[in-house]
């Protein structure tokens, strides 16, 4: 799934699309609403894109969650985020069965039911194709086979967005006690 320019605003209800960045803030459209707003630099903004599900083995993108709740519901709606918390768990385990049951916690496990939910309302869950494997080809018959490099051209520029996720705050300086005084 592309979850690229598809935002989530802390205190915010719903998700948004990313639309531009400004001086102070960036401009997102409420994604049912179809409402435009700023988002300060002091709101954490969570890109989907960025967010991962914390499992026993490596980290698994959200984008690969979605995908394989397409394939369990035959892109279909998932479970209702309203429903018990016990269908809701037992409906995540199917989905993700290796997830770290000691740090994805319920309102967690919501979140991602909601926000699928939302996006597939939308249509706006769309199958990425999957990136051609690199070519493989064998040195000599009985050796190892080794993947083929493809060289990048000289003009060859990586896409970026300048999308502020989320402000840093400086913490106010430590103080140290040194010999009666306070010492900043």
């Amino acid at each position: 799934m592309n979850l690229k320019d598809i935002i989530a605003i802390s205190g915010e209800s719903g998700l948004f699309r990313f639309l531009a960045q400004g001086r102070n803030a960036i401009i997102v459209e409420h994604l049912e609403t179809g409402k435009r707003q700023t988002a300060s630099a002091s709101s954490r903004v969570s890109s989907l894109d960025d967010i991962a599900i914390y499992t026993t083995g490596e980290d698994l993108r959200l984008s690969v969650v979605f995908d394989r709740i397409w394939e369990k519901e035959n892109s279909g709606e998932a479970i209702d985020s309203k429903s018990s918390t016990a269908n809701i768990v037992t409906y995540f385990e199917a989905v993700v069965p290796e997830y770290d049951k000691n740090r994805v916690y319920i309102s967690d496990i919501k979140k991602v039911v909601t926000w699928y939910n939302i996006m597939h309302k939308l249509n706006l869950l769309v199958k990425e194709e999957e990136a051609p494997a690199a070519e493989k080809t064998e040195n000599e018959p009985g050796t190892e086979a080794h993947v083929a490099k493809v060289p990048k051209s000289k003009g060859a520029q990586t896409k970026t967005t300048n999308v502020k996720a989320s402000t840093v705050k400086k913490a106010p300086p430590k103080s140290t006690t040194t010999k009666g005084r306070t010492k900043k």
